[in-house]
């Protein structure tokens, strides 16, 4: 007899005959002659009650059915006299697979998020956390879909690397050296190399080859932050197209973010509902915002005008040629054009070196997409195609053009003009979920001073 999920069996349309469901027990209720244990496997938010019946062999040994334990159970779906569900399991065998102590930490309560991040192993178990990883396996999918549905190649960009995509120096160093050598020749690899912090210019490389590719993968930084969005290792996704301008790859990212939240609103309605319930009540009204409301287009220096004279008072002033802080960012969707916005055309002093020099010689043809609730979702841009350009930015930089050799070659035999951006998976998912730290929507959390299992 084959497995039945807990969700099909929710889903049920009728009675059944036979019935098997693997899964872990939620809660026990005793009443006289009965016991209800509350079955979940992590197919959906809802538990399956099943019913032991007195007298019969499932009934027997009930009391060691404990919260946590792992259970195989046959029975038959029955229509429920109770509130919340249309059916029932009655058993009619359990197998006792793994008990669980009285020690199990997962009892039935809330517990704070910060107690369940000492607990990751078993945090899945949760309802909070059982919503956010289905979640985050389902916009897994849609992400591979969205770019298939574009014939779009995908590309495995390395993990190690020799190159500093972002010129910041937060880079994790690889090494097999001791403390006492230094010399980076005599080193695994024979040069320095780092944990990869983008995959782009890899990516960039397939884009003059395949046209269109995107990468997904895990990405590194070794910023000592502590701030609920910072993370030492994320999940990126960063589509490369060729021939394409600052105005393509704008159409691309904000089509791509209507994606996901369109899909996630389909495809979780449950998890939704359940997350806008219990962490952010207002969070589908703010899905449904992105989804339904065109984006608008707004020049940096269009954007930092139109904030200095907003009257407000932001923490962080608003100064020509700095990057806009999240409450900029939030006040241009939420309140002035009560829409999701895309900035343009930033100063080149405050991007890295391979986005394209516009020709004001003072602004870069970069774009960043802006969400209500969280500010930059997106970050992306037109590459500099030209090579003459292309050094003068690595150089300014403080950067050497030989460590770029190869990204240098693509300028030089038959270079186009190409766009890509970056999205963060782990803020994608901050924003769908209303879940505002981003330990709590990775697996397992890697951040300064923490790296368990």
């Amino acid at each position: 007899m084959q497995r039945t999920l807990v969700k099909a069996a929710l889903a049920a349309e009728g009675p059944s005959d036979a019935l098997r469901v693997q899964g872990w027990i939620r809660t026990r209720r005793d009443a006289k002659g009965l016991s209800f244990l509350e079955l979940n496997d992590g197919s959906c938010l809802k538990n399956l009650q099943v019913l032991l019946e007195e007298g019969s062999p499932a009934y027997a040994d009930h009391e060691r059915y404990t919260t946590g334990s792992a259970i195989d159970v046959t029975g038959r779906l029955v229509a429920s006299q109770g509130k919340g569900q249309s059916w029932e399991l009655l058993a009619d065998s359990i197998e006792l697979v793994g008990a669980a102590d009285s020690s199990y930490p997962l009892q039935k309560k809330r517990h704070t998020l910060e107690y369940l991040r000492e607990i990751a192993h078993l945090r899945p178990r949760s309802n909070l956390f059982g919503a956010v990883f289905r979640m985050r396996s389902r916009l897994s999918f849609a992400i591979h879909q969205f770019f298939n549905e574009r014939s779009f190649l995908y590309v495995h960009t390395p993990i190690i690397t020799a190159s500093d995509c972002e010129g910041a120096g937060e880079m994790f160093r690889v090494t097999t050296l001791d403390g006492k050598e230094t010399d980076s020749k005599k080193d695994f690899f024979g040069k320095p190399t780092f944990l990869t912090v983008s995959g782009q210019l890899e990516a960039e490389i397939f884009a003059t080859s395949h046209s269109n590719v995107y990468t997904f993968g895990p990405t590194f930084r070794a910023e000592n932050s502590h701030t609920s969005r910072h993370a030492s290792e994320f999940w990126m996704i960063e589509p490369e197209m060729a021939f394409c301008d600052l105005e393509g790859d704008m159409d691309l990212a904000e089509a791509f973010v209507k994606h996901l939240v369109a899909d996630a609103l389909e495809h979780c309605a449950e998890d939704l509902e359940f997350l806008n319930q219990f962490v952010d009540k207002g969070l589908l009204e703010r899905l449904q915002f992105v989804v339904e409301r065109p984006f608008q287009r707004i020049t940096y220096y269009d954007a930092v005008e139109l904030l200095q004279k907003s009257g407000k008072d932001f923490q962080y002033a608003v100064e020509k040629g700095a990057n806009l802080q999240s409450e900029h960012e939030r006040y241009l969707t939420e309140e002035h054009f009560k829409s999701p916005v895309t900035v343009y055309n930033y100063p080149k002093t405050v991007k890295p070196f391979y986005m394209r020099q516009n020709d004001d010689d003072a602004t870069v043809a970069a774009m960043d997409v802006l969400v209500p609730g969280i500010g930059e979702i997106v970050g992306g841009s037109q590459r500099e195609e030209r090579l003459e350009r292309l050094d003068a930015a690595i150089r300014a930089h403080d950067l050497d053009p030989e460590d770029y050799w190869w990204y240098r070659d693509l300028r030089r035999y038959g270079s186009v003009p190409h766009a890509g951006f970056g999205l963060g998976f782990e803020r994608m998912l901050m924003f769908i979920t209303g879940v505002h730290n981003i330990r709590d929507v990775i697996p397992f959390a890697r951040t300064p001073g923490n790296a368990e299992f």
